[in-house]
């Protein structure tokens, strides 16, 4: 942590530290992170993305980096299952939200998330987003794909490969879609896991048919989740990888608070399982999204969300930490 990031208590003159503080003290920050007064020195920028203008069905995901923030207080600063401590390898600060100038609009919403992520990797800072409705991650796949298409694991109840909805072609359904078009996905190297339910005609289709490996909630039983890490370092290899959980892939017991909930899904131990099993791979980023708090009162999906969202930490900081 340089020097520029630390602050002097005002009290007894140490080093301000929001870990070692009471988990109920100062302003909530992602995992009780230090809140960046600059871009400089940092290697790893929790970021929110407060927008839910693209979502389908019940909206509330803008108010989820809010929540997320206020429950993971509660995470510790080391992994006990794989020993890795992010704060201690990098370089790790809250970089606050983005800034929606123009959040009515999809498009001009979009505008204002690919700027900030622009500058983000511009200044080769592993983002690490928490949304916000799907939709997000496209603009993001715009900064970090300028140099060529790369890989993602997808955790999902529901493919987001739709063409258009409602007149928009940039909702929550439809960004790898869109990601794949434009040449920033490479549809080959991505693997969707856990899908289910009602899919929209044709959407699991354009999937398959542009090369992607998805794995049905059937064939995660069949496989297990060895088997499902054995298929996603098959297909993503050693090149770039980005990692995209939608909360609506845990099952509605484990996450209750989403727009568009779908039962039979995968549980909190699979999932931290999953991202666990992703530690060595090439792995350039994440998002955690669609987390509605208000449609869930006892807190339990924003923990939840908080939780997958330290392990994923977890495997970026080793990613990043072994450049």
């Amino acid at each position: 942590m340089s020097d520029a990031k630390l602050k002097k208590d005002l009290i007894d003159g140490t080093l301000y530290d929001p870990q070692k503080r009471p988990r109920f003290n100062e302003i909530a920050s992602f995992m009780r992170a230090p809140v960046a007064e600059s871009l400089d020195g940092v290697d790893i920028g929790l970021i929110g993305v407060p927008f839910d203008g693209g979502t389908s069905f019940k909206p509330g995901a803008r108010l989820g980096p809010r929540g997320i923030r206020q429950q993971s207080c509660l995470m510790r600063t080391r992994n006990h299952s794989s020993g890795i401590a992010p704060f201690e390898i990098c370089n790790i600060f809250d970089l606050g939200d983005v800034y929606l100038e123009k959040m009515y609009n999809i498009e001009d919403a979009h505008r204002c998330i690919e700027h900030y992520y622009r500058e983000i990797c511009a200044r080769n800072i592993m983002p690490l987003t928490v949304g916000g409705d799907h939709s997000i991650t496209y603009p993001i796949f715009k900064s970090l794909a300028k140099d060529g298409p790369i890989g993602m694991v997808h955790i999902d109840a529901h493919t987001d490969t739709w063409d258009s909805l409602y007149g928009s072609k940039f909702f929550h359904g439809a960004p790898f879609r869109r990601a794949v078009e434009d040449g920033l996905l490479d549809p080959r190297r991505t693997i969707q896991i856990g899908i289910r339910g009602s899919e929209h005609s044709g959407t699991p289709n354009y999937s398959l048919e542009c090369g992607m490996r998805v794995i049905f909630i059937d064939e995660f039983d069949e496989l297990g989740v060895d088997g499902v890490l054995q298929e996603v370092r098959r297909v993503v290899g050693d090149g770039k990888t980005y990692v995209s959980f939608d909360v609506d892939g845990l099952d509605p017991a484990f996450a209750p608070g989403t727009g568009t909930p779908e039962s039979g899904g995968i549980s909190m131990r699979e999932a931290l399982r999953l991202i666990k099993g992703l530690r060595g791979l090439n792995l350039i980023g994440g998002d955690v999204v669609e987390v509605a708090p208000d449609l869930d009162p006892s807190g339990m999906t924003a923990l939840n969300a908080a939780t997958l969202m330290f392990e994923m930490l977890c495997v970026l900081a080793d990613a990043r930490a072994n450049r």
